[in-house]
């Protein structure tokens, strides 16, 4: 999904932004997330956002408490800009996220709006501002080569044209995103410090996972 906005550097994000908490969610730049929002506090962030700069921060609450009103949150997230918005007609926001640059928390504010705020620190990542930074450097036949195990595995049908049109970095994130592993899994890849080492990460969590034998129970979504 194009953006009508640019970002080509951490000065082009605002410093705080709304944090949106959600368990085994990846948001990586430049992927879409689609998210189905109903509780309250978040369809007043998705309207804020709206009426601002369409920045949301993805961010994954830590295992230890992720059912708390308020859960401790793990430091790294990704910001997304809303980029696709539709009304239900039930009450609930259908919404598309298009990632943007990953950040680190630096403190969550005192805020008085009904959904987390935080203070972030985009400066870690700033190749996340560059489309395809590094994709000669992915092993893209390994990742083919585990895609296709896990297919035959899984029993899934494939559209190999696409997958072999879409350049590295569209596949790696596209994949990473989609995979059906659990938070740990799903922060390791986005924690990743470059499209290499996402790609090499995928491909062992995917290998672990086959050869446990555990492929067939979680297919791809």
């Amino acid at each position: 999904m194009g953006m009508n906005k640019a970002y080509t550097a951490p000065q082009d994000l605002p410093e705080v932004i709304a944090i949106f908490p959600l368990s085994g969610a990846l948001l990586l730049p430049r992927g879409e997330l689609p998210l189905n929002v109903f509780e309250p506090r978040y369809i007043a962030m998705i309207d804020d956002a709206l009426g601002s700069h369409r920045i949301i921060g993805m961010v994954q609450p830590q295992e230890e408490n992720p059912a708390r009103e308020t859960p401790d949150l793990l430091t790294v997230g990704c910001a997304g800009r809303i980029t696709q918005f539709a009304e239900s007609g039930d009450g609930r926001y259908l919404v598309s996220l298009t990632g943007v640059a990953r950040f680190r928390i630096v403190e969550e504010i005192s805020a008085i709006t009904p959904y987390r705020q935080c203070r972030v620190d985009f400066s870690d990542f700033l190749t996340d501002f560059t489309p395809r930074m590094g994709e000669n450097a992915v092993d893209r036949d390994s990742v083919l080569r585990t895609l296709a195990d896990f297919a035959e595995a899984n029993q899934l049908q494939i559209d190999w044209s696409s997958i072999h049109e879409a350049p590295n970095e569209a596949l790696v994130n596209a994949l990473a995103m989609m995979s059906p592993y659990g938070p740990r899994e799903k922060q390791a890849l986005l924690e990743a410090p470059d499209l290499k080492a996402r790609a090499e990460v995928l491909v062992a969590i995917t290998e672990i996972e086959l050869a446990r034998g555990k492929g067939a129970s979680s297919p791809l979504q």
